[in-house]
């Protein structure tokens, strides 16, 4: 079940390329506390995810500027923040 999706381009270890967020619950690392449960409200979700974008989890499956060996990652996220800044005032 798809919980978040973040929508602009966003290079983080915590979502994928896809744009599909990788909180730990997906992946069974987490603590028992932390884990999805049917009593959650838009509010705690929306304060999960903060707090994941805030506060990466090094431990998530989209690490990908952690497995960078030839340094695709940086050239990537250098062009999307040059891009960024010149559309920042448009």
């Amino acid at each position: 079940m798809k919980v978040v999706e973040i929508i602009t381009e966003i290079w983080h270890p915590n979502v994928d390329k896809n744009g599909d967020d990788c909180i730990s619950d997906k992946y069974g690392y987490e603590k028992s506390e932390e884990r999805w449960l049917p009593t959650h409200t838009v509010g705690t979700i929306t304060i999960t995810v903060i707090s994941i974008l805030a506060d990466h989890n090094g431990e998530s499956p989209a690490k990908e500027w952690k497995e960078d060996r030839n340094g695709e990652f940086k050239r990537k996220a250098a062009r999307r923040a040059r891009k960024s800044r010149e559309t920042a005032f448009e």
